[in-house]
């Protein structure tokens, strides 16, 4: 058995666009440079990363069903699907690993049907605001949450 427990990073719609895509909301880090930030910390806290982007509902559906054996944890940013999606939220339900739902800018500070989500029903946790950060703090949190983070 390997020492690192597996987490997926999911990414949704126009994520892949980052860095270019209104900055002053989503700021300039790329994807790339928010995946490279991902997998030089994940080594710290005891964990493996499997990050993925798609702009396809039904990939991001798919990736979730297949972790279920897979993985130990997800952090998602929905991006846009958050606010539409009720077949991620379905797929999400069915997970026992636990779920970071993750968003670069604050939702609640945004328009107002940004402050839907169907994830957050069935997140373990929240963590929206804090830009490319937010990675950082997500996988800190779910470290926590399966146990590998190191107590200081």
């Amino acid at each position: 058995m390997s020492e690192f427990r597996k987490i997926l990073i999911l990414n949704g719609p126009n994520l892949n666009l980052l860095g270019t895509r209104e900055p002053d909301i989503y700021g300039s880090d790329t994807l790339a440079d928010i995946e490279g930030h991902c997998s030089r910390l994940a080594p710290s806290l005891g964990i493996a990363v499997d990050f993925r982007q798609s702009n396809s509902e039904s990939d991001l559906i798919d990736w979730i069903q297949q972790s279920r054996d897979e993985f130990d944890g997800i952090i998602i940013n929905p991006a846009a699907y958050t606010h539409s999606s009720i077949a991620i939220m379905d797929a999400l339900a069915t997970l026992s690993a636990p779920v970071i739902e993750l968003h670069l800018s604050n939702i609640h500070r945004r328009e107002s049907f940004r402050h839907q989500s169907y994830v957050s029903p069935v997140a373990t946790g929240i963590i929206c605001g804090f830009g490319a950060h937010g990675y950082q703090l997500a996988l800190e949190a779910i470290a926590g949450l399966i146990g590998t983070k190191k107590e200081a």
